[in-house]
């Protein structure tokens, strides 16, 4: 398939840059979340240090991770149409469906910790942080391999 005939035309390949460096930021965003409420675990509600890690998943959620995972499924619809959804494709979006719910889960897990509830425990947040790997090696197993 000549790419540059689809409707992007010459802009796929720019498209498709950007895709992936916006995935890097967002994938950033999801592997630094969970790690910072391992860390915030370990501090009592009411804390001074409570602000500070509620003022840091804040600044990451509103420069990178909700940013970064906009901009990739705006520019991931826009490469699926050009592309003409092949079945890999419909395996993909519903692994980055998967990967958006985790992403909406830690959000309202930090929104707990910012009032004071520790819903999830160290351990936990622990496994958790595995979600953006597992995720990675099926997407790119899916854009690379193409299995089906």
């Amino acid at each position: 398939m000549d790419f540059a005939t689809g409707w992007l035309g010459d802009a796929y390949l720019w498209v498709k840059a950007f895709h992936v460096i916006f995935v890097i930021f967002w994938m950033a965003g999801l592997f630094m979340l969970p790690r910072f409420l391992v860390y915030w675990s370990q501090v009592a509600p009411g804390a001074p240090e409570n602000a500070l890690w509620d003022e840091r998943c804040g600044r990451l959620k509103r420069i990178i991770l909700n940013p970064g995972m906009i901009i990739v499924w705006i520019l991931g619809l826009l490469l699926g149409f050009h592309l003409g959804w092949p079945l890999w494709l419909w395996a993909k979006l519903l692994v980055v469906l998967g990967l958006s719910g985790f992403h909406g889960w830690m959000i309202g897990a930090a929104r707990k910790f910012a009032a004071g509830e520790r819903a999830y425990t160290e351990k936990t947040l622990r496994l958790v942080n595995e979600i953006p790997s597992l995720t990675t090696i099926a997407i790119v197993i899916l854009v690379i391999v193409k299995p089906f």
